[in-house]
């Protein structure tokens, strides 16, 4: 094959139908809503899922866990298929093998069919998730129109957790449990139709995929995720906790030197030299350790202690998502003025007073005295986050990267709420068992002889003695969460900088210069001097003074 056959193949092929930016968007953004939205939409279908196929309590975990660790240990390999095999390709594969996966899952009649379906659902959002925040890369020019596409897809990255728990008891309640599957369906279907119409395929880059790589940091996340799960239905001293962490450490030890030694590593290592990007990774990580905790255990407050039935407590959260939306929509049209810090700081900050605020829940706590105040807070911190996270993450990346660096952010994303979830729970265990050693003399004390018959059957404390005990074992996991909000703060006051080569880029007002390229270094360089920061106002090479 010719050099110019090669260029012909690996050329950008351009979408049937061009000049419809907004419905590119649209697609990518559903794409995204459809992958997010299955992270939540099943949780409030749980109790109907156990009863209809038979589950143990703790079977019943894996449900959710079985889509988290294979979307979170695949992003990686995701975000580098699509850089290699063509973004809108992959893009597609990924699409079309969730759909098919939420066909398989509600059709499901026994356990490990449905887990399996759940396992192929997070192959399939692995695959198309990174490739969906790249696409923008491709398919908007940097500056305020990239700016306003990445607001909308943080806003439907951080909101679609609320609308799946809206979506899913309105399904469970007017339906049946099955269709928080089958509704993907559709909707995977109609973006796989539309994607080569109105999305341009990206270039390919010549270039073999870093097998040892994907394996030793697939295998390294699923380990470090399933070790937290286990520690909270097992404790630290079980052995095979124990392995897996530390198969977790050899295996992740091994990514490293691999990703260190490879020609074409599947993450390339030097975008952690970059303190904002490295910043990024760990303020995303650490929120979303909190808010996938949130959503989690108010969704046990409200159905267990205050009784809201499935659609009440979906309605419950659309507060949430209106709050973050809000702050996503603020930071859009304030970012390129004041950059990326002080969105950072003031939503990581927000964050964290709403959690605290949830510190205080008890037994006698109800809705609007209780809950819906800090979610709003929250809601508005992580609105404020997602916006600058996500531009801060790919911005100035090379166009050969740009699945790596997408995929790393959603990595953290995906990877931090599921080992943050598993700390909150381990916390709210401990918690919850202390004060069921507190209230079991005093129910013993008042409780009826049918009542003690039921607790020896179920070892579950009845009425405000378990509301009591589970409020208990919530507000201290929250306790938990705000030290994790907390790290996200001084990682934001301490290590993000901001440089006016950074605001021109996001205004579109960058220099010749300073435009990106598709070699160029690192988030806040240059691709034509390869300095540590872009140039100064008189050209002279010098850096600009952070912020």
């Amino acid at each position: 094959m010719t050099t110019s056959q090669l260029e012909a193949r690996d050329a950008p092929s351009p979408a049937r139908r061009q000049g419809r930016p907004g419905i590119a968007l649209t697609v990518i953004a559903a794409c995204q809503l459809m992958v997010v939205l299955d992270a939540t939409i099943v949780n409030i279908a749980l109790p109907h899922i156990q009863n209809a196929l038979s589950f143990s309590t703790t079977d019943l975990s894996w449900v959710l866990s079985a889509y988290t660790l294979t979307f979170g240990g695949l992003l990686l390999l995701g975000g580098r298929a699509g850089d290699i095999l063509g973004r809108r390709r992959v893009f597609m594969a990924g699409i079309l093998i969730f759909t098919l996966a939420s066909l398989l899952g509600g059709f499901a009649q026994e356990p490990w069919q449905l887990l399996a379906a759940r396992a192929l659902q997070g192959i399939g959002g692995a695959i198309a998730s990174p490739t969906s925040l790249a696409l923008i890369t491709t398919t908007f020019p940097e500056g305020p129109e990239r700016n306003r596409a990445f607001g909308v897809f943080a806003a439907v990255s951080a909101g679609g957790g609320a609308v799946g728990l809206l979506a899913g008891g309105m399904l469970t309640e007017w339906l049946d449990w099955r269709w928080v599957f089958f509704v993907n369906v559709p909707i995977g279907v109609l973006i796989a139709v539309l994607a080569p119409l109105y999305i341009n395929e990206s270039r390919r880059h010549p270039g073999r995929f870093d097998i040892s790589g994907a394996l030793t940091s697939t295998l390294g996340m699923a380990s470090l995720v399933y070790g937290f799960i286990r520690v909270s239905e097992e404790g630290w001293s079980d052995s095979l906790t124990l392995s897996s962490f530390g198969a977790a450490v050899v295996l992740l030890a091994a990514f490293v030197l691999i990703e260190m030694r490879a020609r074409e590593p599947i993450t390339p290592l030097r975008m952690f030299a970059d303190r904002n990007r490295s910043g990024t990774y760990v303020i995303m990580l650490s929120l979303s350790a909190a808010m996938l905790g949130m959503f989690f255990f108010i969704v046990l407050f409200v159905q267990n202690v205050l009784t809201y039935t499935p659609i009440q407590s979906g309605l419950a959260f659309l507060p949430v998502a209106v709050a973050i939306a809000a702050g996503a929509g603020l930071s859009q049209r304030l970012l390129p003025v004041l950059g990326p810090k002080p969105f950072m700081i003031t939503g990581s900050a927000l964050t964290g007073i709403g959690l605290g605020w949830l510190t205080f829940i008890s037994s006698d706590s109800g809705y609007l005295s209780g809950v819906l105040g800090p979610m709003l807070l929250f809601g508005v911190g992580m609105g404020l986050n997602f916006v600058t996270l996500t531009l801060t993450a790919v911005s100035g990346v090379a166009q050969h990267e740009a699945g790596a660096a997408s995929s790393l952010l959603n990595a953290s994303q995906q990877v931090g709420g599921s080992l943050g979830l598993s700390i909150l729970v381990t916390v709210f265990g401990t918690a919850s068992r202390n004060e069921a050693e507190k209230q079991v003399p005093q129910f013993l004390a008042k409780a009826s002889p049918e009542q003690k018959a039921e607790f020896a059957r179920t070892h579950e404390l009845p009425g405000n003695w378990g509301h009591q005990v589970l409020a208990q074992g919530i507000s201290t996991a929250f306790i938990a969460a705000v030290a994790m909000a907390a790290l996200a703060l001084l990682t934001a006051a301490l290590v993000i900088r901001v440089r006016k080569s950074d605001l021109d880029a996001l205004s579109g007002k960058a220099s010749a210069g300073e435009r990106p390229c598709d070699a160029r270094p690192p988030y806040g360089r240059t691709c034509h001097a390869h300095r540590p920061y872009g140039r100064g106002r008189s050209g002279s090479g010098r850096p600009d003074r952070p912020r």
